[in-house]
C-alpha cells in the first residue's frame, strides 16, 4: 500500500524537534514505496494481532491475493490445515515478540491451494518507547530450489541403491563365475559333452547377468554425470571386429551369421574404445535377438562428409512405426509382442545414445514396419588426419606362472572358497580368511605373496585391514589387490591412496586374474622368492 501524495520534505532552517514527525511520515513513505516496488519477496506489515495490515506486488505475485482481497484478514491463512491445526502461526508471532525476529522454511499456501516451498522471516515492530506495534513479514519462494534440492538428493540415493545393488549382484555372481573356471581347468573329455553343453551355457548366462550389472552402474553414472572416458585415435575396423567377437558365440548359438562391410582405407575416430565397443556390441546383441535362427545381420562402415557411419542391419521383428526415437528413453521397450518376449531391462539403447553423444556423435534407429528388420546408424566425427590409431587390443596368451601363495580375504564364503579352488586348480597355494583378524594371523604365519582383499567385510572393512598390516609390517613384500562390487574411477584413486596395489570389481575376469598372476610372479622373482 503505497501513500498517494508524498508528505512535504522538511526544511533545513526550521528546528529539528519540530521536524521530527514530519521526517518519520518522509521515511514512512520512501520506505513504502520501494517495498510497493518489490516482486521477488513478499514484504508486508501484520498488525499486533496477526492481521494483513498493508501489501506489495511480490506478495500479490507470490500468494495470489490481491490487496483489496487480503489486508485485515489474519495471516494464518497462509498455512496449511496441518500447521494451523498445530498452532505453528501464533508460534511464528510469540518467537518474533520474545526474540526479536522468527525465521522458517516450510509449505505455505496460495490463494488457489496450491503449495509453495517458503522461507520467512518475521521481525518484531516497536515504537521508542519499546511498545509491540506490529510485524514485518519477509516470504521468498524457495520451490524451485527445494525441487532441486530434493532432486539431488534422489539422485545421490539412486546413486547409493544402485552401487549396494551392483555388489550384492557381483557378490553372488562371483562363485559362479569361479565355479565355470574351475570347470576350464579340467580335460573337456572329462566332463562330456552334456555337461560341457552346461557349462557353457553356464558361462553365458553368467556373462549376461554381468552386463546387466555393468549396465545398471552405466545408468547410474549416466543420471550422475560420472562417465569418464579414456579417448584416443581408434581404428573403426578394430572396434567393429572386437564387437563381433564378443557377440560370436551368441550368434553361433542361433545359426545366425555377421557380414562385415568395411571401406579399403583405415578409418580413424577418436574415442573410448570400451565404450565403443560396448555401443555395437549392444547393437549386434539386439540384432540377434529380435532375429530369426539362421538369419544374418550386417555391419557396414562408411564415411560420410566429416563422420563416419556404422549401420547395424537385421531382417528380424522390425519396430513399431512412431518408436524410432522413444526405443533410445531409459526403461523403453518396445511394445511389439517379440521385443517384450525377449526381455531386458530397457537400459542397452539409453546407454548406447549416451556414449555415442559424449563422443560427438549420433545414433538413429529405421525400421519398415513390423516383420520389416531394423537399422541402426552411430555417426562418429573422423579423427584429425595426424592422429594414429592405438594398436589394437588382443586377447593375450595364457599366462603360466610358478606357483604362489595366495591369501583370499572375504566375509562371502561361498566367494572366497571357490576363488581358493580356483586358484589351486591353477596350481598355486591358497589360504582363505573369512575375517579380518584372521587374515591377519594367516598373513604372519603364510607369508603370502598375493593378499585378495574385499573392502566390505562387516568386522574390520579392508581398508582398516590394509593399515594393520602396514602398522604390523606383516607381508610387507605381498602384492594387495583389493575387490569390490562397485568400482568407479573414484574409487580407484580411493584404494591407490590407501596403499592397494590393484582394484578389481568382482567377480574378477579370468584373463585380469591370470595376468594379474604374471605379475605376481613376476615381483616376487624379483625379491627372489620361489
Amino acid at each position: 500500500m503505497t501513500p498517494d501524495h508524498p508528505p512535504p520534505i522538511p526544511s533545513d532552517r526550521e528546528p529539528v524537534a519540530h521536524n521530527q514527525p514530519l521526517l518519520h511520515r518522509y521515511a514512512e513513505f520512501r520506505f513504502q514505496t520501494v517495498v510497493s516496488s518489490i516482486t521477488d519477496y513478499a514484504v508486508f506489515m501484520l498488525d499486533t494481532h496477526g492481521n494483513v495490515a498493508t501489501w506489495n506486488a511480490g506478495a500479490e505475485r507470490i500468494k495470489g491475493y490481491r490487496e483489496d482481497e487480503i489486508v485485515g484478514r489474519h495471516f494464518s491463512r497462509f498455512y496449511p490445515p496441518d500447521a494451523i491445526a498445530a498452532g505453528r502461526p501464533a508460534q511464528a508471532l510469540e518467537t518474533a515478540v520474545a526474540s526479536g525476529h522468527f525465521q522458517d522454511e516450510s509449505w505455505r499456501i496460495r490463494k488457489d491451494g496450491s503449495r509453495f516451498w517458503a522461507s520467512v522471516t518475521i521481525t518484531a515492530v516497536r515504537d521508542e518507547s519499546n511498545t509491540l506495534r506490529g510485524f514485518i513479514k519477509i516470504t521468498r519462494d524457495m520451490t524451485e530450489r527445494k525441487r532441486v534440492e530434493e532432486l539431488e538428493t534422489a539422485t545421490r540415493r539412486l546413486d547409493v541403491f544402485i552401487a549396494t545393488l551392483a555388489h550384492e549382484l557381483r557378490n553372488q555372481l562371483a562363485p559362479l563365475q569361479h565355479t565355470i573356471g574351475i570347470l576350464h581347468s579340467l580335460p573337456a573329455a572329462g566332463l562330456g559333452p552334456a555337461l560341457t553343453q552346461c557349462k557353457d551355457i553356464a558361462e553365458r548366462q553368467i556373462g549376461q547377468l554381468v552386463r546387466l550389472v555393468d549396465d545398471l552402474l552405466d545408468i547410474g553414472r549416466i543420471k550422475t554425470d560420472k562417465v569418464d572416458l579414456q579417448q584416443a585415435p581408434l581404428n573403426v575396423r578394430d572396434i567393429v571386429y572386437r564387437s563381433v567377437q564378443s557377440i560370436q558365440p551368441k550368434v553361433d548359438a542361433r545359426g545366425q551369421r555377421i557380414v562385415v562391410r568395411l571401406p579399403p582405407a583405415p578409418v580413424i575416430v577418436r574415442g573410448d574404445d570400451v565404450r565403443l565397443v560396448q555401443v555395437l556390441y549392444n547393437l549386434l546383441d539386439n540384432a540377434s535377438k529380435y532375429s530369426p535362427n539362421g538369419e544374418h545381420i550386417e555391419v557396414h562402415v562408411r564415411t560420410e562428409a566429416s563422420v563416419v557411419a556404422i549401420d547395424v542391419v537385421d531382417r528380424g521383428i522390425g519396430i513399431v512405426p512412431g518408436a524410432q526415437e522413444s526405443i533410445f528413453e531409459l526403461f523403453e521397450q518396445d511394445s511389439s509382442a517379440g521385443r517384450l518376449a525377449a526381455g531386458g531391462l530397457g537400459l542397452g539403447l539409453a546407454i548406447c545414445r549416451k556414449f555415442v553423444g559424449l563422443h560427438g556423435g549420433s545414433i538413429t534407429a529405421d525400421s519398415a514396419g513390423i516383420g520389416k528388420g531394423s537399422s541402426f546408424t552411430v555417426r562418429l566425427p573422423l579423427a584429425q588426419p595426424a592422429e594414429r590409431a592405438e594398436p589394437a587390443r588382443v586377447a593375450p596368451a595364457p599366462l603360466t606362472t610358478r606357483p604362489l601363495r595366495i591369501l583370499v580375504v572375504d566375509d562371502n564364503r561361498e566367494a572366497a572358497d571357490t576363488l581358493a579352488v580356483l586358484l589351486q586348480t591353477k596350481g598355486h597355494t591358497a589360504r582363505v580368511a573369512y575375517h579380518a583378524r584372521d587374515a591377519v594371523s594367516l598373513a604372519r604365519d603364510f607369508a603370502p605373496q598375493l593378499m585378495l582383499i574385499d573392502l566390505s567385510m562387516p568386522d574390520v572393512n579392508g581398508f582398516e585391514l590394509l593399515r594393520e598390516l602396514n602398522a604390523t609390517r606383516i607381508a610387507p613384500d605381498a602384492i594387495r589387490v583389493a575387490l569390490s562390487g562397485h568400482v568407479r574411477s573414484s574409487d580407484r584413486k580411493e584404494t591407490a591412496d590407501a596403499g592397494f596395489d590393484d582394484h578389481f570389481a568382482k567377480p574378477i575376469p579370468i584373463d585380469a586374474l591370470d595376468a594379474l598372476l604374471a605379475r605376481v610372479d613376476t615381483a616376487a622373482q624379483r625379491h627372489g622368492e620361489g
